[in-house]
C-alpha cells in the first residue's frame, strides 16, 4: 500500500512514463542492458512518419521536476464519507466529489478510469498575481535527490526547489504546476475525448504552448472566445476586456466525430414537416448566384429555364442530382398562384455547428446570481455560468459520458450536468475533484460558517439537485453524489509505515494503521488502485469468525484474526463454491504475522490439485 508506493518511488526518474510507454509497444528497440537503439526506432516509424531533426517545443525551469511528478504514484489513501455516502439520494448514485490535492486524485482515477472520460473541463488559477495563486508542493526531495533523478547540476538543482519552497507565482512556477496535471489528464481521455480550459490573457500563450506538448499540435481543436461581462471597465487603462479564453484540445483529433449542439426552439420551428426521414420545411430550388444552369419540364409540359427578365435560372443542385431527387420525393415541381415552383425539402441538421464566439451564454454576473440564489450570500469569486458549461458539455459530450472537472470550485460543472440529465433524460456522471482550501477568516464564506473551498461546492451540489428535483418533478437522473476524502499519513503514522521491515514483520505487535485507516478506507483505495472505481459493490464473505471481502477477481483480507479454522474455511469455498473463483487474494501485510501468511499460501497451493485447477496470485501490501 503506502509502504509499496514509498519504496517504488524512490526509484522512480522523471522519464519513467515515457520510456514505460516505449517499452509497451517498441520492446524490440531495448537490448539486454535496457539501452534503447533509437535508428531501430526510427526505421519502425519512418515509413508513417516524417522524422525531424530540429523542432520547437516549450522549455521552462521545472519542466523535468513537473514530469517527475507525473511519474511519482500518490502515498494518499481514499476515505469514504460513510455517513453522506449511505444517505438514499447518493447510496447508488454514480457521482463522485473527490476531496483532496487534484494530482493526487487524478493518479488515483487513473487506476480505473484511465481512457474512460468523454469530456474534462477545467478553471484552473489564472496567475493574475491577484487570484491567490502560489507554488508550493509536499515533496521533500534533496538538491542530491533532484541531480540523480533530473541528470541536472546541482544549480538547477537549487532553483527548482527554490522554486517549490518559495511560493512562487512566476510563469515557470505556474506552467510547473499546470504541466502534471495536463499530463495524467490526458491519459484519462477516451480517444475521443475531448478538454476545455478556461483561461484569460496572464497565461493563455503559455497554456496553449502547454498544450501543444502535451496533447500534440495536431490534436488542438480550437480557441472560443467566451464573453465573461458586457459594458462597464471604463476605467480601465488601456483596452477593457470583456473576456476569457476557452482553448479546446482532443485526446485524438482525428477520432473526433463531427460536432453539433441543439438548436433553440425557435429555429426548430420552421421544420413544420415531418417523413420517414425527419422533419424538414419545402425550400425553393431555385438561387440567384451559381452555374447550374439547365431546363426543368413541368408536369404542363411548359419549361422552367429563364426567369420574368430573360436571364438563365440557377438551380441549387446539379441537374442528375435534381432528377434523383424528385424520383425519391426529395423535390417537387409544385403550382403556386398560377406558376409553377421547383422545390427541395430542407432537411433539419443533426444540430449547429459550435461557434468560436460565445456570447449567448451567460455571463460572471449570471454566475454570480446563481450562486447568490443558493446561498443568499457571495460566497465565491467569479464562478462560471452554468449556461456556458451545459453548451460546451452539450457538444464535447454524448448522454452517458463520464466528465470531469479537477478544479471543482463552486461545482457550476456538476450543477449543469444534472441540469442536462433532467432534461433531455442524459446519464451523464460526473467526477469532481477539488482541494480543501482553508476560507480566511472573515470572509462571507467563513462568517457563513465554511472553513473550506470544497464545503461551499458539495453544498451548492445538493441545493442545486434539490432545485432541479422541485423544478423536475418526473426527472430520473441521478442527483447525488458520493463523496471522498484523499488523506496522507502523518506523524507517528508515517513514521512507523517508513521505519517497518517487511522482513521482520513486527509492527503487528503494536499495530495501530489499521485502526488509524479504517478497513473502509484500506479497502476502497485497493478497490480504486485494482481497477474497480469508487462506486463498486464488494460483497463481505464470513469465513468462521473471520471477514473478508469479494469482488470479482479479488479477495481481500484485511482485518487481523486469520486463523487455521478461517484459512480452511477459505479454502473450502474456493475449492466447493463454482461461483467463487477470485484470481488474486490481497492482504494487508501489517494485519498478519509470517505465520499466518505462510499457512494461508501453503494452503492456497492446495488448489491446483481441484478440478478448478486454481493458480491464485499471493499479493501482500504494505
Amino acid at each position: 500500500m503506502i509502504k509499496d508506493i514509498l519504496d517504488r518511488n524512490e526509484t522512480i526518474s522523471a522519464k519513467d512514463r515515457e520510456i514505460s510507454v516505449l517499452r509497451e509497444y517498441f520492446p524490440a528497440c531495448f537490448s539486454q542492458d535496457g539501452s534503447f537503439d533509437l535508428e531501430r526506432f526510427k526505421e519502425y516509424i519512418s515509413d508513417k512518419v516524417d522524422v525531424k531533426s530540429e523542432g520547437y517545443e516549450l522549455k521552462f525551469l521545472g519542466k523535468n521536476y513537473a514530469r517527475l511528478l507525473a511519474s511519482l504514484d500518490t502515498t494518499t489513501v481514499i476515505k469514504p464519507n460513510k455517513e453522506h455516502n449511505e444517505k438514499p439520494e447518493n447510496k447508488d448514485s454514480e457521482n463522485l466529489y473527490i476531496t483532496g490535492d487534484n494530482l493526487d486524485g487524478l493518479k488515483h482515477l487513473l487506476k480505473s478510469y484511465a481512457g474512460a472520460v468523454k469530456c474534462i473541463y477545467i478553471d484552473p488559477p489564472y496567475n493574475t498575481g491577484s487570484d491567490g495563486f502560489v507554488y508550493n508542493d509536499r515533496f521533500e526531495f534533496t538538491v542530491d535527490d533532484l541531480m540523480e533523478k533530473l541528470s541536472i547540476s546541482e544549480t538547477q538543482a537549487q532553483r527548482i526547489l527554490d522554486l517549490t519552497k518559495r511560493g512562487s507565482a512566476s510563469h515557470s512556477a505556474w506552467l510547473m504546476f499546470m504541466y502534471p496535471r495536463l499530463q495524467l489528464a490526458r491519459n484519462l481521455l477516451s480517444d475521443d475525448g475531448v478538454i476545455f480550459i478556461s483561461i484569460d490573457d496572464n497565461e493563455q500563450a503559455n497554456l496553449k504552448l502547454i498544450c501543444d506538448d502535451v496533447f500534440g499540435e495536431e490534436n488542438f481543436a480550437g480557441e472560443l472566445i467566451w464573453q465573461k461581462k458586457k459594458g462597464g471597465s471604463n476605467d480601465a487603462k488601456h483596452i477593457a476586456i470583456e473576456h476569457e479564453t476557452i482553448l479546446f484540445c482532443c485526446k485524438n483529433l482525428s477520432k473526433l466525430p463531427n460536432l453539433y449542439h441543439a438548436y433553440d426552439g425557435e429555429y426548430s420551428k420552421r421544420y413544420k414537416e415531418t417523413d420517414e426521414n425527419g422533419k424538414f420545411f419545402w425550400d425553393t430550388f431555385k438561387r440567384k448566384s451559381g452555374k447550374q444552369y439547365y431546363p426543368i419540364e413541368c408536369p404542363d409540359g411548359s419549361v422552367l429555364e429563364k426567369d420574368d427578365y430573360g436571364n438563365p435560372i440557377s438551380w441549387l443542385r446539379s441537374k442528375n442530382r435534381f432528377i434523383k431527387d424528385l424520383k425519391n420525393n426529395e423535390a417537387r415541381i409544385i403550382k403556386i398562384n398560377d406558376s409553377w415552383s421547383v422545390q427541395f425539402k430542407q432537411r433539419m441538421p443533426k444540430g449547429k455547428k459550435p461557434r468560436s464566439l460565445l456570447l449567448k451564454y451567460g455571463t460572471t454576473s449570471n454566475g454570480n446570481a446563481e450562486l447568490l440564489s443558493f446561498f443568499k450570500k457571495d460566497l465565491f469569486d467569479n464562478p462560471k455560468p452554468t449556461a456556458l458549461l451545459k453548451h460546451l458539455i452539450s457538444f464535447g459530450t454524448i448522454e452517458d459520458s463520464i466528465i470531469l472537472d479537477f478544479f471543482s470550485g463552486s461545482a457550476t460543472t456538476a450543477d449543469a450536468i444534472m441540469q442536462l440529465n433532467a432534461e433531455d433524460g442524459g446519464k451523464r456522471k460526473f467526477i469532481m475533484v477539488q482541494l480543501p482550501e482553508v476560507i480566511e477568516e472573515g470572509k462571507p464564506a467563513y462568517n457563513a460558517g465554511y472553513r473550506t473551498i470544497d464545503e461551499i461546492g458539495r453544498e451548492r451540489i445538493i441545493r442545486a439537485a434539490k432545485k432541479i428535483k422541485e423544478e423536475n418533478s418526473g426527472t430520473n437522473a441521478d442527483l447525488g453524489f458520493k463523496h471522498f476524502v484523499l488523506e496522507e499519513p502523518k506523524g507517528k503514522q508515517l513514521d512507523e509505515i517508513i521505519d517497518f521491515d517487511r522482513n521482520v514483520n513486527e509492527l503487528v505487535v503494536t499495530n495501530n494503521l489499521l485502526e488509524e485507516f479504517g478497513v473502509n478506507t484500506v479497502l476502497t483505495t485497493w478497490l480504486v488502485r485494482d481497477g474497480y472505481g469508487f462506486s463498486s459493490k464488494v460483497e463481505a464473505i464470513t469465513f468462521g469468525a473471520y471477514t473478508g471481502y469479494h469482488i470479482d477477481k479479488h479477495l481481500y483480507l484485511i482485518n487481523q484474526g486469520l486463523d487455521n479454522a478461517a484459512i480452511e474455511t477459505i479454502v473450502t469455498k474456493f475449492d466447493t463454491d463454482p461461483n467463487f473463483n477470485p484470481e488474486n487474494v490481497v492482504l494487508f501485510g501489517y494485519s498478519f504475522t509470517w505465520t499466518e501468511m505462510e499457512a494461508l499460501q501453503t494452503n492456497l497451493k492446495r488448489l491446483k490439485a481441484t478440478e478448478k485447477n486454481l493458480r491464485i496470485n499471493f499479493d501482500i501490501r504494505y
